[in-house]
């Protein structure tokens, strides 16, 4: 598949919604939540204002669509560690995955903070979501967990 990974342009800011919703891993069996589930406060946080000084979003597009997105931000979510360290966020369209280009994505954004002197990044992930792989792949590692989830960081 024929994709091109770009870093976000501010008019494009409002696809994030799309893809926080993506985001929300749905364990086999189980129904999608409606769309307003984004607005929860504890969601709004990875989206809300976007564009501040440490955020930074790359997208993946095929056909002048895009398909995914990776987005980096400090905030005090799910996976936060500390406030020096962006948390991660990553999510395709359902018909995008398992093509490589979620990885393709990380790599992109690792890159990214690595260049920008960041010393780590991290992310929480449920722990019986497929990504839990993809993202030890690409230098997540295990740091805490909790009874549905892991905390996972990437020393850069």
């Amino acid at each position: 598949m024929d994709y091109q990974i770009r870093k976000i342009r501010e008019n494009e800011y409002p696809i994030l919604s799309d893809f926080l919703y993506e985001a929300i891993f749905i364990p086999e069996g189980m129904e999608k939540p409606p769309k307003s589930i984004i607005e929860r406060p504890e969601l709004q946080v990875y989206i809300e204002d976007f564009g501040k000084e440490d955020d930074c979003c790359f997208v993946a597009e095929i056909k002048e669509k895009i398909v995914g997105a990776v987005w980096v931000r400090i905030m005090d979510d799910y996976g936060h560690i500390d406030g020096e360290t962006p948390s991660f966020a990553i999510s395709l369209y359902e018909e995008y995955r398992n093509l490589g280009i979620g990885t393709a994505l990380m790599k992109a954004m690792l890159q990214f903070l690595r260049e920008k002197g960041y010393k780590q990044t991290s992310l929480s992930v449920q722990k019986v979501n497929y990504a839990v792989r993809m993202y030890q792949k690409v230098g997540f590692e295990i740091t805490d967990e909790n009874e549905e989830e892991y905390i996972m960081v990437c020393r850069l």
